[in-house]
């Protein structure tokens, strides 16, 4: 069954980079954007950090917090942190197990190849823990806009 919106959100807990940790206890009393993308350091993955870190004012205004994930190691979100002055939380889920309960991790297909992988999908997270909007099969382009636009919908 997919997860949906007024739904609680799963448990997790993960290693983020500069030797921290984030769960999803982290996630009550703030809304949060948790958003699940393939690989550190690929050009969808970096445009999308990217637009994150330019917005992130915006968002922290809304009182917003923007967290990361993928199946990197935290040393490779260390790198990609540092290289993109990224200004938020990468969750490092080498396992899938995060990705697994949020139901991103799917199998994808390139060139005719099967592979499992991360479908980039974002969770808009209330304060109390629930989702209020899932976007699934993200395209990069305009997203930080969308979620601003279902931001300022939900706080009505």
């Amino acid at each position: 069954m997919a997860l949906v919106e007024k739904t609680k959100a799963p448990s997790f807990q993960g290693d983020t980079d500069g030797s921290g940790s984030f769960s999803s206890k982290d996630l009550k009393g703030l809304w949060t954007v948790l958003y699940f993308y393939p690989k550190d350091d690929t050009s969808g993955c970096t445009a999308q950090a990217c637009d994150f870190r330019d917005s992130m004012n915006r968002l922290k205004r809304k009182g917003v917090q923007v967290v990361g994930v993928s199946p990197d190691t935290v040393a490779k979100h260390e790198k990609f942190k540092t290289k993109y002055e990224l200004n938020f939380p990468l969750i490092a889920d080498p396992d899938h197990t995060i990705c697994e309960a949020f139901q991103v991790w799917k199998e994808k297909s390139m060139y005719g190849r099967k592979y499992m992988g991360v479908e980039r999908t974002t969770f808009v997270i209330d304060p109390k823990g629930s989702i209020a909007k899932v976007f699934e099969k993200v395209k990069v382009p305009g997203h930080v806009e969308a979620i601003m636009t279902t931001l300022a919908e939900l706080s009505k």
